[in-house]
């Protein structure tokens, strides 16, 4: 299984940020991998979406995510090309305000591809993704100067 986790320090708050994460349908405006993004329902802390994207090659899967704003979130595979893809992120508040972002990725693909392949893939992609969120959130919520 490939894994990764990493953090980041962002210039909102925990409440900004996210509401940054958890406007899927918006993810393909700034990650440029992400084509469409369906939330299918959607009922309390649950939400059911489908995500299509281009990694390698176009994929489309559909996950469970439970939201615990402002300060967590959960997902899980509820089906797609994967075998796994859980994450999570955990936001804290930091002493000026801002948002130390922990994200983490566990993906284990059906196919047998080697964890020497797949694990430098998701390492090499998620502080990409994380910039990525970190960016639009600090533009949709400038610091007051």
């Amino acid at each position: 299984m490939a894994g990764a986790e990493r953090e980041i320090q962002v210039a909102v708050s925990p409440e900004d940020f996210f509401s940054v994460i958890a406007d899927y349908e918006r993810y393909p405006d700034f990650l440029p991998d992400m084509e469409s993004v369906e939330v299918l329902s959607r009922a309390e802390e649950r939400v059911e979406a489908r995500f299509t994207a281009t990694f390698l090659k176009r994929v489309s899967y559909t996950l469970e995510i439970v939201e615990r704003a402002p300060n967590a979130m959960d997902w899980s595979l509820i089906e797609g090309p994967f075998k796994v893809s859980d994450g999570s992120w955990r936001l804290e508040r930091l002493a000026d305000g801002g948002t130390l972002a922990r994200y983490s990725i566990e993906v284990q693909l059906h196919s047998f591809v080697p964890k020497s392949l797949s694990t430098p893939v998701v390492a090499k992609t998620v502080p990409a993704l994380l910039k990525a969120f970190k960016a639009r959130a600090e533009a949709l919520f400038p610091a007051a100067g």
